[in-house]
């Protein structure tokens, strides 16, 4: 197998570790500070004041891919990023991951990510209106809930919540520990 990377992937990639690099290592202390100061939740100054930054270089929203590749998504929402292909994204990835904080400040952090693709594969336009825009303009986050109280694990398969269509809305029964986000 050749594993000879493009000129583009390679571009990404290099461009992704110089932001790092110039950005975001010479901030790890900073960002530590901001982390253990003052209440957990919160918005960190240092990632608001680096995400225009790296939204102006072209170095955001790495993760969704330029068509959703699915019959039944309407691919005409446009949206802001870079829409990389799986491998062009993996070499990034692997660069943010030199620092945990670094894929929010590319608007690539987890659980946004997954949350983005669910919203363009399966969501209305209304739904990507009203939140696909601004997880993808990065001034909301998303949550991941699935721990719950009676089960002892992360284990998707072992869900007890439910939701239940109740005229034209739908309600969800059920109960969190933990919420990912």
């Amino acid at each position: 197998m050749d594993f000879t990377l493009t000129e583009r992937e390679t571009y990404f990639r290099d461009r992704v570790r110089g932001f790092i690099d110039q950005h975001i290592t010479p901030r790890q202390n900073e960002y530590r500070d901001q982390v253990y100061t003052g209440e957990r939740w919160k918005v960190l100054p240092v990632i608001e004041e680096l995400k225009p930054v790296a939204r102006a270089q072209g170095l955001w929203n790495f993760f969704m891919p330029p068509h959703s590749g699915q019959t039944h998504v309407d691919d005409s929402f446009e949206f802001e990023g870079t829409q990389l292909t799986n491998l062009e994204y993996a070499l990034c990835a692997e660069e943010m991951g030199r620092a945990g904080w670094a894929s929010e400040v590319f608007n690539c952090s987890a659980p946004d990510t997954g949350n983005m693709e669910v919203l363009h594969r399966y969501g209305t336009r209304g739904h990507k209106e009203r939140w696909l825009k601004p997880l993808m303009d990065g001034e909301i986050r998303s949550a991941f809930l699935m721990t719950e109280p009676d089960v002892a694990s992360s284990d998707a398969t072992n869900i007890q919540t439910s939701m239940v269509r109740d005229g034209d809305h739908y309600v969800i029964n059920g109960r969190k520990w933990w919420s990912s986000g």
